[in-house]
């Protein structure tokens, strides 16, 4: 069972590199005792890095979470230990437009009362798709001052572990989609963006909202029935 290291608190999510051990390994993954990459899922890109050891090194191309968290590597990995090290900038761009997501969401519920049903965050951009809702050149303007608006008030981002029975009395669960998260799941983690957002969610996170510069909303385009797809950068 791996150690999950960026779990645990915003503070945790800036961490750049670690030592490890190796306790499992097939012909190009491994698995380490404690690891801070992140393992593709929830929208947000598997992290990528390094795996160093006395006389060696290799990348490590991708992270996924299914039967425990393989990391795919470019080459063989002595057992023992190892020193980690995050690819920093890509890891900080994840952080920066999760964050960014979080607000961009919640002004379109608060505004227009649409869903995010899907996401996909990149490095450098990221999309939303929101139901139901069609937007028009005047709302795609109000979503990105409100956004920036937002992010200049200086927010704190925290991480807390909070019991699905107490978050439900203080969030509205469509805003956030606690209601789709099966109801046998009770201990959540827990992003709050202060003052303004309180959602579930597994991804990793900036400190602040001053971290995020500004939301620049490149397009906008249906993806079906009253679905509709946001793309925006940070700038």
């Amino acid at each position: 069972m791996t150690e999950i290291l960026y779990m645990p608190s915003i503070e945790s999510n800036y961490i750049r590199e670690w030592e490890a051990t190796v306790v499992s390994h097939g012909e190009d993954w491994v698995e380490l005792d404690r690891s801070a990459f992140y393992p593709e899922g929830g929208g947000q890109p598997s992290d990528t890095g390094c795996l160093e050891w006395p006389g060696g090194r290799t990348r490590v191309k991708m992270v996924t979470k299914k039967d425990g968290i393989k990391h795919f590597l470019d080459g063989p990995v002595p057992e023992g230990a190892v020193h980690c090290l995050l690819d920093w900038e890509k890891r900080y761009g994840h952080m920066r437009m999760h964050t960014a997501q979080h607000i961009v969401s919640g002004v379109v519920f608060d505004r227009f009362g649409a869903r995010t049903v899907g996401n996909q965050l990149y490095h450098d951009r990221s999309r939303i798709d929101f139901h139901p809702i069609k937007f028009t050149d005047e709302q795609i303007a109000i979503i990105e001052n409100e956004a920036n608006e937002i992010i200049g008030r200086d927010l704190d981002v925290q991480i807390k572990q909070e019991l699905r029975t107490d978050l439900e009395k203080r969030v509205n669960e469509e805003r956030c989609n606690l209601d789709l998260i099966p109801k046998s799941v009770n201990n959540l983690r827990v992003i709050e963006v202060a003052g303004f957002d309180v959602c579930p969610c597994a991804g990793t996170h900036v400190r602040n909202t001053m971290e995020l510069g500004k939301v620049h909303v490149l397009g906008c385009e249906s993806k079906g029935k009253d679905r509709c797809r946001l793309t925006y950068e940070l700038v």
